[in-house]
């Protein structure tokens, strides 16, 4: 948590790192850490920033350098957009704060309608736009599955402040069906990326697949991306263990009803956090050295986040571990 106050800028903006890049769905990430240490001001510093780099059209640029809005590549990805409701909806079951319910609602409400206006027909949400390039029509499976928890997030703000939802209930509908049904929805523009270890254990996060369901999706592919005392593989073929993708898997392994195998995996993690409280992004398990020589913010928070789920400390312990109502 230290780690994490430190790289918080007066704006409220969080950056991966002091003077770092920061990203809008990383951003939010760490703010919810922030949610479970109690730093409830930070937390409003950092909507406060979320809503001052909010475009027009409810959006924000993936990537900000130096916390401003100068990006050069002005592309917009959906599911970075989508992400404030889920740290929105986070704070509220950690507080019970009404009023920051209502002060940052209409922030999510734009940026959720801009996410619903990039689904297709299939179901399946637009991956990305940039204002410089033509993007392929294409969606990808973990981002989609993120999309669908911040849907789910987006539902229970607005009915908790009797706001018509009905529309963002068929989005959800329909990208479930897509989840769950329609996997030739996803990297039809590009090579598979089911070397990724998130496209294998994200879904799971979507709350679409009953414990018994997640359970089996883990199993068939843990040899693969799981390292025996060390942690989760970013990518199968490569011999790199990151914290926060071993972290999310523990959240994947709660949801699953395999609290022990979270448990161990999380404790494999301890040592790659450093005397300032930061966590190192990665570990070379075959060169026996850290990589990249980073420690992201957004790396503490998820290792923070799965530490709630396992321990239950707050209200919102199952936010990404619950089998979702919404359907």
């Amino acid at each position: 948590m230290r780690y994490i106050l430190a790289c918080q800028k007066d704006t409220g903006a969080l950056p991966w790192f002091a003077n770092g890049k920061l990203d809008p769905w990383d951003h939010c990430e760490s703010l919810m850490a922030l949610t479970l240490g109690g730093h409830h001001q930070h937390w409003q510093k950092g909507f406060e920033w979320l809503q001052q780099q909010q475009l027009a059209n409810g959006s924000w640029y993936a990537s900000y350098f130096n916390t401003n809005n100068d990006n050069d590549a002005r592309k917009i990805e959906s599911n970075f957009v989508a992400y404030p409701a889920t740290a929105l909806w986070h704070h509220y079951l950690c507080t019970g704060e009404r009023n920051s319910l209502q002060q940052f609602f209409p922030l999510v409400q734009k940026a959720i309608h801009y996410v619903c206006s990039q689904q297709s027909a299939e179901g399946d949400i637009q991956w990305a736009v940039s204002e410089c390039e033509t993007l392929p029509r294409d969606a990808l499976l973990t981002a989609c599955s993120s999309i669908l928890r911040s849907l789910e997030c987006a539902i229970h703000c607005a009915e908790t402040l009797d706001i018509p939802c009905e529309d963002w209930r068929q989005a959800y509908r329909k990208l479930y069906d897509t989840l769950k049904n329609k996997p030739w929805r996803f990297d039809r523009s590009w090579e598979s990326k089911e070397r990724f270890s998130m496209d294998w254990f994200y879904p799971i996060l979507a709350g679409i697949y009953s414990p018994e369901e997640a359970r089996i999706r883990l199993h068939k592919r843990w040899d693969i991306f799981v390292e025996n005392g060390v942690g989760c593989r970013c990518v199968s073929d490569e011999p790199w263990m990151t914290v926060a993708e071993s972290s999310e898997l523990c959240l994947a392994l709660i949801a699953s009803e395999q609290q022990d195998k979270a448990t161990e995996i999380l404790l494999q993690l301890v040592r790659w956090q450093d005397d300032d409280g930061g966590f190192w992004t990665g570990y070379n398990f075959r060169d026996d050295n850290i990589w990249p020589r980073e420690k992201t913010s957004w790396t503490a928070a998820a290792f923070v986040l799965a530490c709630d789920a396992l321990f239950q400390k707050s209200p919102a312990t199952d936010l990404f571990t619950r089998v979702s109502a919404i359907v």
